[in-house]
């Protein structure tokens, strides 16, 4: 798989990563063997970045993919982790701790349950209101300096808290939600347009989202809304009148699919792939042959016209309804105006 460099100062990735959350936790039960299963498989064709959080799973993530890199050349895969998010013995979400011995204390955690000596990109999971970005970025380039991590990235944050972030240490990558129908980073802002400014500091995108959870995959029915997984329970954009405008968005996606003999999902990650090497979609595939099917968005090349043409099908606010809740929206930086 062609490589490419994540930010001026960021490692060698694949073109495509792997996101593991979903194996682990808030889209329903996964098969355990078969999660395996598609990290090897996603190993075996190409993809070099694997992403995951210490509180997918509370643990559980890590644990698994330490069990798939079990017998093979660590140097050979980047794991990126997520942390900060709080969680209770029940699941449910009770904040954020990003101050600098939090920091430490979650790395030291990470390590031991991915059996590993270093993390390849580490980053808060999102912005801590408690804690000066400058605090959490400085331990974190403590921890660079001891080498247990390589590099460090963000996560939902504005333009500004990225300025401040990077001026303390280079920052690798932005990790944030982006498709067709989650755009927000193409918006002005706070300190400026988040893209904008990205790329104005030689900082890389990892976009999670970029089937926006299997919305636009061209796999999700009316029939289940009813799910009661994340999905169901904390998006706006699956629920009731704002499902029925969305699928009828992914209706137009299928029509432009087929007259390319592809599927709607390799066309929504074809259309990240599209907007420039310096991003780097990150598919969420839990299953092995919804990995082949995102590993086909790699051989599908959209002409200027071609994006022309699903701007116009798909418009920047054609999505009804929210990325997340309201509680949960009220967390991500990124979304200041």
């Amino acid at each position: 798989m062609k490589q490419v460099q994540l930010g001026k100062s960021g490692p060698q990735v694949a073109r495509m990563g792997l996101g593991a959350m979903g194996m682990s936790d808030l889209y329903g039960p996964a098969d355990r063997q078969e999660s395996i299963a598609t990290l090897h498989a996603a190993m075996e064709g190409g993809i070099t970045l694997i992403d995951t959080g210490d509180f997918y799973g509370m643990g559980h993530n890590e644990l698994l993919i330490r069990e798939a890199l079990a017998g093979r050349d660590r140097d050979n895969v980047l794991i990126s982790v997520k942390f900060g998010a709080l969680r209770g013995p029940d699941g449910k979400w009770l904040g954020y701790d990003a101050r600098p011995e939090a920091v430490k204390n979650f790395c030291a955690y990470s390590l031991k349950r991915l059996g590993t000596d270093h993390i390849d990109i580490y980053r808060p999971a999102r912005l801590d209101p408690n804690v000066p970005i400058e605090d959490t970025i400085g331990a974190i380039a403590d921890l660079v300096k001891a080498g247990y991590v390589r590099h460090i990235g963000l996560s939902e944050v504005s333009a500004e808290t990225i300025r401040r972030a990077h001026a303390v240490h280079p920052v690798s990558d932005l990790q944030v939600e982006y498709s067709m129908i989650s755009r927000g980073i193409e918006q002005p802002g706070a300190g400026g347009g988040i893209l904008a400014t990205v790329r104005e500091l030689g900082i890389g995108v990892t976009a999670y989202g970029v089937l926006s959870r299997g919305l636009i995959s061209g796999h999700w029915t009316t029939q289940r809304e009813g799910e009661k997984d994340f999905r169901g329970l904390m998006s706006p954009r699956f629920q009731g009148a704002n499902l029925q405008q969305n699928l009828s968005l992914v209706d137009r996606l299928r029509e432009f699919a087929e007259s390319k003999g592809a599927s709607v999902a390799q066309v929504a990650i074809a259309w990240v792939l599209a907007q420039g090497e310096d991003i780097v979609p990150l598919v969420g595939a839990r299953r092995r042959d919804r990995l082949a099917e995102a590993f086909g968005a790699l051989d599908l090349a959209l002409s200027q016209d071609d994006l022309a043409q699903l701007n116009a099908l798909v418009p920047p606010d054609a999505v009804a309804g929210t990325r997340y809740n309201e509680a949960q929206m009220a967390h991500l930086d990124s979304e200041r105006r």
